[in-house]
């Protein structure tokens, strides 16, 4: 009988040169093994979301932003290559060091943490991060902010977006270092930042003080959905870009089953999806969701290998590859200003249900 792979491709050993470029070094991984073959397939179709025109969302999870990757973000940003991001609400805290000049700092992450802590020190595995100098000092800044822009942020529930956006705008008029910071490059150019939470993390408890203070801000978890739901539901074609589960990941792929199970508007997910981590599936750690399965709960179109990429890595690694890849072989976007348009959006939702 023949065999089943006679139409595979052959593999031959690759050799690598000086001087080799990333496009290079993506293609020579993909004509290897294993994660590698995949980091090929997740940078090409990095490449079609962007050159075919899907609305790009972005998932953040873990600590990537607060060691330093946010600048890669913001290079993503600045081509038009992502419309939409869904952070922690830990890494927009974290960012925003940066642009302020605070403290943060590359460490040994096999510390004594009993005497990091007597000496006012923290971390984040190898992230080294002043408990006073930075943190303390970050918790101001926020309050500060609140307090300065209460007039625009206090007089109505917020969805997270539209407080990060405040807190982009403000930013990039107060802090030293602008350029160093994707929260306020993404208020800039019209980028909405989702929370996938709205408490867990430090700048929502700040607000427990600057309510006590006689500033109180509400944050609306129903307006992060319905928002979210109406920028999928809007868009011709959509592509997500998920660094690590979690949280975030969940959020973004929420969004169809919002608008068909919810709703009951005729919708079949996103497009098509990219998935970076570490996680495994066999006991839900992969937030309960393979791509296969994100499918039968209509999070995505169809269980299409060509249109679906999951990377089992640690996105520290794959990210920047990526990244690079798309700023090499892909002509820069204009902005969607998507920030602009979520009202029309909402009602173009609602009409329809």
């Amino acid at each position: 009988m023949k065999s089943l792979f006679k139409d595979a491709p052959d593999i031959v050993p690759q050799r690598l040169k000086k001087g080799l470029s990333i496009p290079e070094l993506i293609e020579a991984m993909g004509r290897t093994c294993f994660e590698a073959r995949n980091v090929n397939r997740s940078a090409k179709l990095f490449g079609r979301m962007i050159d075919e025109g899907d609305t790009i969302w972005l998932g953040i999870a873990g600590a990537g932003i607060a060691g330093g990757m946010g600048g890669m973000v913001i290079s993503l940003l600045e081509a038009g290559f992502i419309d939409v991001i869904c952070s922690t609400g830990a890494q927009v805290y974290h960012d925003l060091h940066f642009a302020f000049g605070l403290p943060v700092k590359s460490i040994h992450p096999h510390f004594d943490d009993d005497a990091l802590r007597r000496h006012g020190d923290t971390r984040i595995y190898d992230i080294g991060i002043r408990e006073k100098e930075t943190l303390e000092a970050q918790d101001e800044i926020i309050r500060r902010f609140v307090k300065e822009r209460h007039a625009v942020i206090g007089h109505s529930p917020l969805s997270s977006w539209q407080f990060n956006q405040q807190l982009g705008l403000w930013a990039g008029e107060h802090a030293p270092h602008p350029e160093r910071s994707f929260v306020i490059a993404a208020a800039r150019l019209g980028v909405p930042i989702f929370w996938d939470s709205l408490s867990n993390h430090s700048i929502a408890m700040n607000l427990v003080r600057t309510d006590a203070e006689g500033h109180p801000v509400q944050l609306s978890a129903q307006k992060d959905i319905l928002h979210s739901a109406a920028i999928a539901y809007s868009s011709s074609k959509t592509g997500f870009l998920e660094l690590g589960g979690g949280g975030p990941k969940n959020f973004i792929q929420q969004t169809g089953p919002t608008i068909s199970q919810i709703l009951g508007v005729a919708f079949e997910g996103a497009d098509r999806g990219i998935q970076i981590g570490t996680a495994v599936e066999r006991e839900g750690s992969l937030s309960s969701c393979t791509f296969g399965e994100a499918v039968t709960w209509g999070k995505y179109h169809h269980a299409d290998q060509t249109n679906l990429v999951q990377v089992w890595g640690e996105y520290s690694i794959v990210f920047p590859l990526m990244a690079a890849y798309a700023l090499d072989c892909c002509a820069s976007r204009s902005p969607k200003r998507i920030a602009d348009q979520v009202e029309a959006r909402v009602e173009k939702l609602e009409s329809a249900a």
